[in-house]
């Protein structure tokens, strides 16, 4: 029963409960970013998948998460990482705000789903760069608190995508705001790039600059896909 005592000595230490809460801080932080992807990707989904795409993009996430948390030391060294990361970003900001409801039965349906996953579990490897480096900060060493950090970030991952796609579903607007939330996110990473920082921090008028420009970019550009895409749909819908 040594490894008990050890175990217990290590849990009941001001420092391993300083720590734990600085990670559950971080994840309820943090893991927002995730629940409104898993909730902007599920959106469109017919009701009975959606649960469905939540559980699994999850699972997905985590499943990256912790690849990533493994291989932390080794993805610091990738230059350019936080940069590309946060242009797919952009991206994907854009993807989940242009896509279409699907109404073309359960076939498509499924293809939707499938589709849903692969995006869920690609931004969460493009956002969880900060998280894993974060947590693995706070964990200061400690295989343990990388775990529990990686189990607290489940729930709240769950519960936040299903409470954030209710909200989108009774306030539409909440999807731009979400995908706001995104653009933010994506812009602080391509600034936060060691290979870039240096000049950003050089010209600060650049970072305040840059943060308007892509939410008008992607959120107006996104808006005005959808706008043309309804005045293409009018002539149809009169004719029927």
């Amino acid at each position: 029963m040594e490894w008990l005592s050890a175990f217990a000595a290590e849990i009941f230490t001001t420092k391993f409960l300083f720590a734990l809460a600085s990670i559950v801080v971080i994840d309820i932080v943090l893991a927002g970013d995730n629940a409104i992807v898993i909730a902007l990707a599920a959106r469109n989904l017919p009701p009975a998948l959606q649960k469905k795409a939540i559980i699994w993009g999850t699972v997905g996430a985590i499943v990256v998460r912790t690849l990533m948390t493994l291989a932390v030391v080794w993805l610091l060294k990738v230059p350019g990482l936080m940069l590309v990361g946060g242009l797919a970003l952009l991206w994907i900001a854009y993807r989940l705000l242009t896509a279409e409801e699907d109404e073309h039965g359960s076939g498509s349906a499924n293809t939707s789903f499938v589709a849903a996953i692969k995006t869920i579990v690609i931004a969460d490897a493009v956002m969880g760069v900060d998280n894993v480096l974060a947590v693995a900060g706070a964990a200061h060493g400690s295989f343990l608190l990388v775990v529990l950090g990686l189990l607290i970030s489940v729930p709240i991952m769950v519960w936040g995508s299903r409470l954030i796609l209710r909200l989108m579903e009774r306030y539409p607007a909440i999807i731009y705001i979400g995908a706001g939330v995104l653009v933010v996110t994506s812009v602080k990473m391509v600034m936060g790039e060691p290979l870039v920082k240096p000049w950003f921090q050089a010209h600060v008028w650049v970072q305040w600059l840059l943060y308007p420009l892509a939410l008008v970019a992607i959120l107006g550009g996104a808006r005005a896909v959808m706008a043309n895409r309804g005045k293409g749909r009018q002539p149809e819908s009169n004719a029927a």
